[in-house]
């Protein structure tokens, strides 16, 4: 049975930095491509971030880039976000799913060609 668990959420002020993780247990983590999305209140789960199996390359949506690092450690099963200079908009709820193949495709990541999700991290941007 697949788990995915995601965790490091938090409370954090404006230009602070938080750092996502997500564990996956039950499938051969290094054989796909893994993606972050976000869901805040009343709006669509978006893709922010897709990494290849290998770990290049990667993708971020507009904002993101040099303030989110996506990063994986097949050997541990594990998939990172690491987030900085946090803005307000990025509250949401974060959460971590495979991809079908092992490599990132119909960027921005989307949600429909995505699986095992885990239940989501929280993350509360303070102004």
């Amino acid at each position: 049975q697949v788990q995915v668990v995601e965790s490091g959420g938090g409370l954090v002020r404006a230009g602070g930095s938080l750092n996502l993780s997500c564990t996956a247990s039950g499938l051969t983590f290094d054989d796909y491509a893994m993606g972050w999305f976000r869901q805040a209140p009343g709006k669509e789960r978006e893709g922010v971030s897709c990494i290849s199996r290998s770990g290049v390359p990667t993708y971020y949506i507009h904002d993101l880039w040099g303030r989110f690092t996506i990063s994986r450690d097949n050997a541990k099963n594990t998939l990172y976000l690491q987030m900085s200079s946090l803005k307000p908009e990025d509250t949401a709820m974060y959460y971590c799913a495979r991809a079908e193949v092992n490599y990132c495709v119909a960027l921005p990541p989307s949600p429909l060609t995505y699986s095992n999700w885990g239940q989501g991290t929280q993350v509360t941007v303070s102004s």
